[in-house]
């Protein structure tokens, strides 16, 4: 990767400009393929239903995510395709070269995740991409996804994260997030923000923007589970899709296909208004059917069944957590659980322990809280709990296999991204500690 820190000097926007323009990018362009996903939970499925959609219609897409949860190269994709390791080292010096003068103009350093920002954009230029989807890092206001200028935008949900950066309530990060969006665009809203509306439209009305709600202006009706995901009915604008089916588990998934789905007709609409409805439908009947996306309630294993899932704030884990139920029943699970030193522990615990008779808390290798303290969060939330305490992954790995298959019991790794991927990690045999994120 780029030997530069995480993020470089104070907002990023202006020097990142120059980075574009100094290494060609066609920023007039870009604005006309793209949207941008922003939220608290549910980029990255949203992000990635949009694009499959977006393949399905039949143009060239390319996604950009953040973060990867294995292989560095999975955040930049054309096609389903991750970037190849000689088009990102070639790439890479290309940018490096722009870096060292623009730097050297402006008086500013530069962070890794703006040069990856700037690779992202690059590479699909050069691929050609008819349509791009940008997942935001951090906010939406000084965070790079904001020089692509999308007409459409998203917020997925809105929870307490970042808030040393994004501020300490529901409105101002709502706020943050929602200016990610071009002046006299459209924001689309998940569920979860409902209850700002009022604050929304009016923040966005100085700029033009047009706020939609999922539930309100875009209408879900008739959710069913079913064995392979499940199905339900999708109306907006017009347009009115029944019985779609869905191939990802979670009810939170229905709020992001409809986001996703809004937001690719929002943009089909202004970029090809003359293409005919039934091929509309169809490509988004074939994205939300056969879209993949690893970490959310995925199932590892069936012996005994194993389902982590990375969301990573309180309401993104009280949603997974009763979706969970939803599919696989209540009773006879081991939780594993464990929080980032980043994150509110009490909260995450506290939302996952009461559902549980047995615990084993741990520690991530990646900025992962201490497993003592975790415990003592488990067991305030839940005194009457058993409490174990492993102190690596690798140790929970063995702890919680060994007391399911003792007690025929299943397994439910929850509470933060590192913590997930990283069982998952040394459950399929790998090297937990060797993964590397950014």
């Amino acid at each position: 990767m780029f030997n530069l820190p995480k993020y470089g000097d104070g907002v990023c926007l202006a020097r990142l400009a120059g980075l574009l323009d100094a290494i060609g990018v066609d920023r007039a362009r870009l604005q006309r393929v793209s949207v941008v996903v922003t939220g608290s939970n549910g980029k990255g499925s949203t992000a990635a239903m949009c694009a499959q959609i977006g393949r399905a219609y039949g143009l060239r897409t390319g996604l950009f995510t953040s973060p990867h949860l294995v292989r560095f190269h999975e955040r930049i994709q054309v096609d389903g395709d991750e970037i190849s390791d000689e088009a990102f080292d070639r790439l890479q010096r290309r940018i490096e070269v722009a870096i060292v003068e623009v730097s050297q103009r402006l008086g500013e350093k530069f962070g890794a995740f703006e040069a990856l920002f700037a690779l992202a954009c690059l590479h699909f230029q050069e691929n050609g991409c008819d349509f791009t989807v940008f997942e935001a890092g951090i906010g939406g206001r000084y965070d790079p996804v904001r020089l692509v200028g999308a007409q459409q935008t998203c917020v997925t949900s809105i929870d307490y994260e970042h808030v040393e950066l994004l501020g300490n309530t529901l409105e101002l990060i709502a706020s943050d997030k929602s200016d990610a969006c071009a002046t006299g665009g459209t924001i689309v809203y998940g569920e979860n923000c409902r209850g700002l509306r009022p604050h929304l439209i009016q923040y966005n009305r100085g700029r033009g923007c047009t706020a939609l709600f999922v539930r309100d202006d875009i209408h879900i009706d008739n959710e069913v589970a079913v064995a392979a995901g499940q199905r339900f009915d999708f109306r907006f604008a017009g347009h009115a899709f029944r019985r779609l089916e869905l191939s990802l588990p979670g009810a939170f998934q229905v709020n992001n296909s409809a986001i996703a789905i809004t937001l690719f007709l929002l943009w089909r609409q202004r970029e090809h208004p003359g293409k005919a409805l039934e091929q509309m439908e169809a490509a988004i009947r074939a994205g939300l059917r056969e879209i993949r996306w690893p970490g959310r309630l995925e199932v590892i294993d069936r012996d005994p069944l194993t389902v982590i899932d990375v969301g990573h704030t309180p309401d993104g884990i009280r949603q997974s957590l009763a979706s969970l139920t939803a599919i696989h029943g209540a009773e006879d699970w081991i939780l594993v659980t464990g929080a980032s030193r980043d994150k509110k522990a009490d909260e995450i615990v506290g939302a996952l322990a009461p559902s549980f008779d047995t615990i084993i808390c741990t520690t991530a290798h990646h900025k992962g809280a201490d497993a003592q303290d975790i415990a003592a969060a488990a067991k305030r939330a839940n005194p009457a709990a058993n409490i174990y305490v492993a102190a690596t992954i690798e140790d929970a790995v063995r702890a919680s296999q060994e007391l399911a298959k003792a007690k025929r019991r299943r397994i439910y790794v929850a509470g933060g991204l590192f913590l997930a991927i990283e069982y998952a990690t040394a459950a399929t045999g790998g090297h937990a500690k060797d993964l590397k994120f950014f």
